[in-house]
């Protein structure tokens, strides 16, 4: 089997004022390698590439946190994806057709921009795999360290990329917040349901819905800073609530908390629009203006930036007691060229990716000092292991209505946020869909926690009974749901098959047509999800299913069968309901 070594990992750059030194060394079957570059004084390190070729041996599908939809195998001359604290991590896998890791990398840095350039060279037939760094300007440095970490173990790469969440947070400095039990229960947004028409009334009456369906918090998105309702940003930037539309939020936030709500308000970070009080103050200290947006990207590098970001957030957690707060657009804090990144004398910090954690930093400690259990949403992109010290919610980008992406994307952060948790886009659906049908929003979610945004006083009846049934199934098998074994099969085929157990209890969720096969060594109960719209389940089992009880429930949670079973070893085809469970025990 082919193993990298030293040798074969080249270090270059351009430049002949640097020195390279490569150290290498095997713990638990997994390489390290530390990368070690010096110059002789303080200098903008120019690009440095770190390549290997790897042979292109079974392997059939590439997963990295930036993949989506899209799980294919690039070719070398492809531009690949850039990753730093504010968007994905420098984090790929490569794997064969039947979820077996072939190459997993990771990569130490991922506060700074690091560029992952990886795919099939047509001459040799090889992975071409590089890894660029100081692809954009940072600070002046003498000394560079980082390490990158090599794994091709024979093991599911679901397991992999678990291992690289672990390895992440025993590293200096990637410590991940603490995760609230409260972050970890279904929430009410505003943003489908309402988007800017916000009135503190009708938002009170959806919430008091929302806590009878089991949901335990409120998000209030975009508007409640203003009037305006053509979706853009020039009103943002003074975060003051407006009063047409919550005309006293301290008592707003309070009337919710009385619901036995938590309470969490949206903020577009980066973001200061040109109608705002705030921009005669900050139109000179912006990374560009953003046409598109009516507003400008503030630039993070100023002090004065910094302080009244974090004493906005500050003075609302502490005047409106707030629980939480959803920080949008942080991937946002970019330059429209790297060229027109400049250095001025009012600045304190030169890099813009440490600008930026400076800032998340700063928000968190505050924050976090007036509320130990403070929520932070963040949402893909900005939801690597570096942000994991900041956020305690990741939130899939918005899909709405998008049931496959959403599972997608709830998957895909589910395998690299460790103990963080992992939100759904936001559950909308048509009030004309069947029961089967919106039923599917919910059960593409199953292994996420689930954000609602419909208004649910305005749901059918038979909606209403899709959403408590399933909500409360849920809430029933939460803990088996989230803290049990994850494994999320094909990701080439965005995930048909995802599984996740504990001693007590195995869930299967069926996503297409297609063989299930339950495993041996079952525990006292298995729960089959039909996700499908489909009116079968085969199952392969390779034991026994001696004196079982089984119950089928429909989508609108109506008991279709109670009885006795007996199965023996091999296929049985099974009628169920669409968008059904069944449960064994």
């Amino acid at each position: 089997m082919f193993k990298l070594s030293p040798e074969l990992l080249k270090v270059e750059s351009e430049s002949e004022e640097l020195d390279f030194e490569v150290k290498h060394f095997r713990e638990a079957e997994i390489d390290y390698f530390k990368i070690l570059i010096e110059a002789e004084k303080k200098i903008d390190f120019p690009e440095v590439t770190l390549s290997f070729f790897y042979p292109f041996v079974d392997i059939q599908s590439v997963w990295h946190p930036g993949a989506g939809r899209d799980k294919s195998i690039a070719a070398d001359w492809e531009d690949g994806f850039a990753a730093k604290a504010a968007s994905l991590a420098p984090v790929i896998t490569f794997l064969s057709q039947n979820d077996q890791n072939r190459l997993t990398l990771a990569y130490s840095e991922a506060m700074e921009t690091v560029r992952f350039k990886m795919g099939v060279n047509e001459e040799s037939g090889c992975l071409n795999c590089r890894i660029i760094l100081f692809t954009q300007p940072s600070k002046k440095r003498s000394h560079y360290q980082a390490v990158l970490r090599v794994d091709t173990r024979e093991i599911p790469y679901y397991q992999a990329i678990k291992d690289i969440s672990a390895w992440y947070e025993e590293l200096d400095g990637y410590k991940p917040a603490p995760v609230s039990a409260a972050a970890k229960e279904p929430m009410y947004s505003s943003w489908y349901s309402f988007h800017q028409n916000l009135k503190a009334a009708e938002i009170e009456k959806e919430a008091r819905k929302a806590k009878e369906f089991g949901c335990e918090a409120v998000i209030v998105d975009d508007g409640w800073q203003t009037v305006d309702n053509n979706r853009g940003y020039a009103y943002c930037g003074d975060w003051e609530a407006a009063e047409s539309r919550i005309p006293d939020m301290k008592k707003h936030v309070e009337k919710i908390h009385k619901m036995g709500l938590k309470y969490l308000l949206w903020y577009s970070v980066p973001f200061v629009g040109i109608h705002s009080k705030a921009w005669p103050r900050f139109k000179d200290k912006l990374l560009f203006y953003a046409e598109a947006r009516d507003a400008g990207i503030l630039d993070p590098r100023y002090p004065e930036v910094r302080e009244y970001l974090v004493e906005t957030y500050k003075s609302a957690v502490r005047d409106w007691n707030l629980d939480g707060l959803k920080l949008d657009f942080i991937d946002q804090f970019a330059y429209e060229k790297e060229s027109e990144l400049k250095v001025e004398p009012e600045m304190d910090i030169e890099s813009l990716d440490q600008a930026v954690d400076r800032l998340m930093f700063n928000i968190r400690e505050n924050l976090q000092q007036l509320n130990p259990e403070i929520m932070i949403e963040f949402r893909q992109k900005y939801i690597g292991p570096y942000m994991r010290k900041y956020g305690n919610i990741f939130r899939v980008n918005d899909c709405p209505g998008d049931a496959v992406t959403n599972r997608v994307g709830t998957i895909d952060l589910r395998l690299l946020a460790g103990e963080t948790a992992v939100h759904s886009d936001m559950l909308m659906w048509d009030p004309e869909a069947s029961a089967a049908s919106a039923a599917l929003q919910l059960l593409n979610v199953l292994f996420a926690v689930p954000q609602f945004s419909m208004k649910l006083s305005q749901l059918s009846e038979k909606h209403l009974a899709v959403a408590e049934f399933w909500l409360g199934f849920w809430k029933k098998y939460k803990e088996v749901l989230l803290e049990g074994k994850l494994k999320a099969f094909s990701p080439a085929h965005l995930y048909p098959l995802i599984s996740s157990e504990n001693d007590q209890q195995k869930i299967i969720a069926v996503y297409d047509k297609m063989l299930v096969q339950p495993g041996k060594n079952l525990p006292p109960e298995l729960i089959l999800v039909n996700a499908t719209l489909n009116e079968e389940l085969v199952l392969d089992l390779e034991t026994e299913f001696k004196d079982k009880n089984l119950k089928i429930y429909n989508s609108q949670g109506k008991l279709m069968e109670n009885k006795k079973i007996n199965l023996e070893k091999g296929l049985h085809k099974i009628e169920v309901p669409p968008s059904s469970c069944l449960i064994f025990k």
